[in-house]
């Protein structure tokens, strides 16, 4: 062997030594780094601010009981505004100045679609992001863990079943013009094949939008008496409330974005009969379950407000986590974690979430889906769990 390839052949030995000395990204001897990337300040704050609590509801506990196998986890939380350019931002400092772990319970889809690549270019895992988009684990990615339904899949399943009991001559749809609500419209389209209908309607609206008197008007010309909701929030409780006041009384049905007890707070007596999907159950503070009613008086406690059903997403984004990096033992890195999380089953929980379970070709934790409907200005659970 000549010098040269002597010289090479131990440069390569060195680097290949350095990168297994390389520590692993977020961990250190004490201590789990965590990103999460909410929305605090913009249209969806009143879902980000829930998540953010519920995931330190979780840490929190966590960390008083030790840790997972002696390192407390930190969370580093950035705020998206709801918008997918800040994501890539928050992302950039969370995966490179934060160093961090992996990134948990991200909210929003088109958010979501925008940080994951400067997350997988460090091969920073994306966690139960808080989003029912099937990108979330579509295409399979070994960096990807997702546990909700597909919106697509949501409306797909239970529209026919909905239709077929209410009978509706018009069928018509508004959605929220990005990634989230074309899925909602995809999945209005697919459902309403199998029982030989199409949408007499579709109308639109730019994320953010506050005004839907024109989308309204245009469905009630058009004679629709079923409206399915690609909206989340204010979207939804102005659709309705916009329909009511032109005494236009369709029945309402939306996804799992729209199930969150902000609606009939904000919203007040006009989104009763409205329908959702779902699959977590609402925590009410008065709910008949008592370790639900535990679980919710703690975190009233705790942040002196009433938790909801994005506070329990949050907190078991974060009991996931600590479930799978407690398998992976105490040499936890990017590889151990995947491996422990490609075995996960996890039971149903006391909110009633359906069990989930993981493998190397399954990033999707269940598809099981239920339906709900805002019944004397509460959610009242309807139906039992239907999966594909």
């Amino acid at each position: 062997m000549t010098l040269r390839h002597t010289l090479t052949a131990l440069a390569l030995t060195l680097a290949a030594g350095a990168a297994l000395a390389q520590p692993q990204q977020g961990v250190s001897k004490d201590e789990i780094v965590l990103g999460s990337i909410q929305d605090l300040s913009g249209p969806l704050a009143g879902f980000g601010k829930s998540i953010r609590l519920g995931m330190l509801l979780r840490v929190d506990e966590i960390n008083e009981q030790g840790g997972i196998n002696g390192r407390k986890i930190r969370l580093q939380i950035e705020d998206s505004k709801y918008d997918p350019r800040n994501a890539v931002l928050a992302a950039q400092k969370l995966v490179n100045q934060d160093k961090i772990f992996a990134m948990v319970a991200h909210l929003g889809t088109a958010q979501n679609m925008a940080a994951m690549p400067v997350q997988f270019q460090k091969n920073v895992v994306n966690f139960m992001p808080v989003t029912a988009a099937r990108e979330m684990f579509e295409p399979l990615h070994r960096l990807k863990f997702a546990n909700a339904t597909p919106y697509y899949d949501q409306v797909r399943v239970f529209l026919p079943q909905i239709v077929k009991e209410k009978k509706p001559k018009a069928v018509c749809a508004i959605y929220q013009d990005d990634e989230f609500g074309l899925e909602v419209l995809r999945g209005a389209e697919e459902g309403l094949k199998a029982v030989n209908m199409q949408l007499v309607e579709k109308t639109s609206f730019k994320r953010g939008a506050t005004d839907f008197a024109s989308q309204v008007a245009r469905m009630k010309a058009s004679n629709c008496d079923f409206v399915v909701l690609g909206t989340i929030i204010r979207e939804t409780i102005g659709t309705i409330a916009t329909a009511r006041k032109m005494d236009f009384n369709p029945v309402f049905f939306g996804t799992q974005a729209a199930y969150t007890d902000l609606i009939h707070k904000l919203g007040g007596p006009a989104m009763n009969g409205l329908y959702a999907t779902m699959g977590t159950q609402h925590p009410y503070l008065d709910e008949a379950s008592q370790p639900i009613r535990f679980w919710a008086n703690k975190y009233q406690t705790k942040f002196n407000e009433d938790p909801n059903v994005f506070s329990v997403y949050g907190y078991n984004a974060i009991d996931l986590f600590a479930r799978a990096a407690g398998k992976a033992g105490p040499n936890l890195s990017t590889d151990s974690f995947v491996k422990a999380m490609d075995s996960m089953t996890v039971p149903p929980d006391i909110f009633g979430t359906a069990q989930l379970t993981y493998s190397p070709q399954k990033r999707i934790g269940s598809m099981a889906v239920r339906l709900s409907q805002i019944q004397d200005g509460r959610w009242k659970v309807i139906s039992d769990y239907v999966t594909q």
